[in-house]
């Protein structure tokens, strides 16, 4: 999963015209492997502004950053919730799975354009949950398993269509969309995607939620169950659709 998801997002990063020297605002940066990312691309001469409400994440960016040698990146600690004061103005602002969590994403939007350049670039990344998976044939471990995520997800408050509503949203926001697309994970017998790791990633939040028991979840065998029910089938599934989207701040 890890290199899938930074093979899309360096790919949707570069397509949408981050480059060399740009000044670039990273919302929702968590620990910050976007706003690692985003720096490899603006180089040396850009700078990369990490933003998250959660301190510990950032300081464990930090940490990475000083590990690294990596000197053209800060973090800083606030809420998307807030106009962002101070801040800017920015090339571009990235996110990934960011705008879903929000609890008004137009409103969002336009607090994010306030501190866009005019002409400046808005790349963002996010999921569709509503009609996933798609199996054949039927995986019943599979589907338990993406329901328990997702049903997760959507007791935290978060848009599970946020995908769909993804250009949408930036239109009512006065972006102009220069391109939206879609692309699903595909698993196969042989072509693997971490369901396990994430799902003891979420252990804490999904038994919090109420949606499973720790008894339920059984992580010590998950791995091996999800690879076995794939085998068996000899099937294909259609794990989860991401859409990423670029827009322009009118110039």
């Amino acid at each position: 999963m890890k290199n899938l998801a930074e093979e899309w997002t360096r790919r949707l990063l570069v397509d949408a015209g981050v480059r060399e020297g740009m000044r670039v605002l990273d919302i929702g940066c968590g620990g910050g492997n976007v706003t690692f990312l985003a720096a490899e691309l603006v180089g040396a001469r850009g700078h990369v502004v990490g933003l998250d409400r959660d301190a510990a994440p950032l300081e464990a960016a930090r940490q990475r950053a000083r590990e690294l040698g990596v000197t053209h990146v800060d973090f800083v600690c606030a809420d998307l919730g807030s106009p962002l004061d101070g801040h800017g103005p920015f090339d571009a602002v990235i996110g990934r799975r960011v705008l879903m969590y929000q609890p008004d994403a137009v409103a969002c939007l336009t607090r994010l354009a306030a501190v866009l350049a005019p002409g400046g670039l808005i790349v963002l990344q996010e999921h569709d949950a509503t009609a996933m998976p798609v199996c054949q044939p039927e995986l019943p471990l599979h589907r338990q398993v993406s329901g328990w995520m997702w049903e997760t997800v959507a007791r935290e408050g978060a848009d599970l269509r946020m995908g769909l509503h993804l250009a949408p949203a930036l239109e009512k926001a006065g972006f102009t969309v220069e391109r939206v697309r879609a692309e699903a994970t595909v698993l196969t017998p042989t072509q693997s995607h971490p369901i396990g790791y994430i799902l003891r990633a979420m252990r804490g939040r999904i038994v919090a939620k109420g949606v499973a028991t720790e008894e339920a979840l059984a992580l010590d065998t998950i791995d091996e169950r999800l690879a076995e029910e794939l085998r068996t089938a000899h099937g294909t599934c259609l794990w989860e659709m991401v859409f990423g989207a670029w827009a322009r701040k009118a110039g």
